[in-house]
């Protein structure tokens, strides 16, 4: 009988080994989860101000504010209110120095639960305070922290950082619409693919420049405008591509197959063409020292929208002689963005540089630690193809 039962005793020996437990684990309840994190210059809050007057701090030099959105356990399931104001679903703290690391541990002496980074959605780096500090340093101790994910955005703020993480809406949480608008991107070419923390570790390790999608807060609301320029080599902001520019960088890294070029027609009146497909594909030349890109676009699309009262609005004719319109404002907005990257900001935020790598390994190697420069100084040849293939859907 025992020698019959000694299989089954090990196999539940071996089952109940192999069962993950939990001595380990904490209570969500005894903890306080912050989704979005958003780093200004330093300015001191009131609470802070007065602290020091009282000789109440600790050494540092104010570089940095560092602000987190804590979701707080206790509001989830509550029922609302009736009357009066409603609670807001997350709090927001803040606190100036010049560690992060530091900040985050001074906020344990003037709260009951300890600061978690496990669901930490997105970061917001003031473009002032990316004027003064490389983000390199403001990432080290975010890229370190076992506690944060790698796919945790990365975003840049016009104005203060911690203005994009107040809502006036008292059922939202700011940093998860903020996660959420980049939903945006099969509405519209002007939200780019958004930059995760592990993408940016391999970029500033390259020290390759990079745009990063822009805030913009106005009337207690946040939405995206156009692109940050990083410069690669210093890992500062150096400047800004407007709503446009950034419609033009997304088509031709071939990260949007959405959107809308608008230009106006014989009669002055605007129409708009809609895309439905769009490729680009960069080609690099290489004659001698010299290097020079061929850079193709084809994208079809509807006329979707026309001011005009032409009778013969939906004829061949028409259609190629919109076209060509549509081609010319085309053509003419992505020289406005070469100009940019080219002339103001000799940064590549394009690809350029990725695809001479690829189709040119070694000439890549012999030009990528001065390749902004190189890049500044290069011919860049467009061809486009675009063309009307219906005009949506309308009545006579």
């Amino acid at each position: 009988m025992y020698r019959r039962l000694m299989p089954l005793l090990l196999c539940l020996f071996l089952l109940a080994m192999t069962q993950s437990g939990c001595w380990s684990s904490k209570e969500i309840e005894d903890l306080a989860l912050y989704t979005g994190l958003a780093l200004d210059t330093g300015k001191l809050t009131k609470a802070e101000q007065e602290l020091e007057a009282q000789d109440i701090t600790y050494s540092k030099r104010n570089k940095v504010t560092a602000t987190v959105q804590i979701v707080p356990v206790k509001h989830a399931g509550m029922e609302k209110q009736q009357g009066g104001p409603q609670p807001t679903p997350y709090l927001n703290i803040s606190g100036t120095g010049d560690s992060v690391l530091e900040v985050f541990r001074q906020y344990s002496l003037r709260n009951e639960r300890p600061i978690v980074g496990h669901h930490l959605k997105v970061i917001v780096v003031s473009t002032e305070l990316l004027k003064r500090q490389s983000m390199e340093q403001l990432m080290d101790f975010v890229l370190r922290d076992n506690d944060i994910r790698p796919s945790t955005m990365v975003f840049i703020s016009q104005g203060r950082a911690e203005e994009t993480l107040v809502s006036k809406r008292t059922d939202e949480i700011p940093s998860f619409h903020l996660r959420d608008m980049i939903h945006g991107q099969k509405r519209t070419s002007k939200v780019m693919k958004p930059v995760i923390l592990s993408e940016l570790d391999a970029l500033m390790h390259a020290k390759r420049s990079y745009a990063l999608q822009n805030l913009v807060t106005a009337g207690g609301e946040t939405e995206f405008s156009g692109a940050a320029v990083v410069k690669g080599d210093t890992g500062h902001w150096i400047g800004t591509l407007s709503q446009e520019d950034t419609e033009c960088l997304t088509w031709l890294t071939n990260n949007g197959k959405a959107g809308t070029i608008k230009a106006y027609d014989q009669d002055d009146e605007p129409m708009t063409y809609e895309m439905k497909d769009m490729k680009s594909k960069i080609k690099a030349r290489i004659d001698g020292d010299d290097i020079s890109f061929d850079v193709s676009i084809e994208t079809e699309g509807r006329l979707i929208e026309t001011w005009s009262s032409s009778s013969d609005a939906d004829s061949t004719e028409y259609t190629e002689k919109v076209g060509r319109m549509f081609e010319v404002k085309l053509e003419k907005m992505m020289e406005r963005m070469m100009e940019k990257l080219q002339k103001e900001y000799k940064a590549d935020v394009a690809g350029f540089g990725e695809a001479l790598s690829i189709q040119y390994p070694r000439v890549w190697k012999k030009v990528q630690d001065q390749w902004d420069d190189t890049f500044s100084r290069s011919v860049v040849r467009f061809k486009y193809d675009l063309k009307i293939t219906d005009f949506g859907s309308f009545t006579e």
